[in-house]
């Protein structure tokens, strides 16, 4: 995992997937909050201010698609901050969806502990390596995932 202390958010609605995803997560050096109720993403979000957010696709009330449309704004102004959207959803256009609303990654469910470190951690090397940049240098879009 990187160097700094970086933060996890973790938004699924259903407390089984979360209590997993912090047990395959228990290990690294991090600091990881959880939420099961999507309405709340928003305001936890800004206040926790995370290196890198595991969504949930499909949840009541508000669904993964909007929680990365609600944070989309605090994602430019906290610059290249990964999403990796965690779906039992395996159809096109669950993954083009999210993918074109800015999510980094995809994982389905089943998830699998190998891979979901893995990538956790190389998008949180991404995430080290832009926040070492100078912030005048950050590009005015600095989200690749942002449309």
């Amino acid at each position: 995992m990187p160097e700094f202390n970086a933060r996890i958010l973790i938004i699924d609605d259903e407390p089984a997937n979360v209590l997993l995803l912090e047990e395959f997560l228990s290990d690294t050096k991090t600091h990881i909050r959880s939420i099961t109720d999507s309405r709340m993403a928003e305001q936890v979000f800004n206040d926790f201010e995370p290196d890198i957010v595991l969504l949930d696709l499909h949840m009541p009330v508000l669904d993964g698609q909007e929680v990365l449309r609600r944070i989309r704004g605090a994602r430019d102004r906290l610059g290249f901050l990964p999403v990796i959207v965690l779906t039992s959803d395996t159809s096109r256009i669950a993954r083009n969806s999210a993918l074109l609303l800015g999510a980094n990654d995809f994982l389905t469910k089943p998830l699998d502990r190998t891979e979901v470190i893995l990538r956790v951690r190389n998008l949180l090397r991404m995430r080290e390596l832009f926040l070492s940049l100078p912030a005048s240098s950050w590009p005015a879009d600095s989200d690749p995932g942002k449309t």
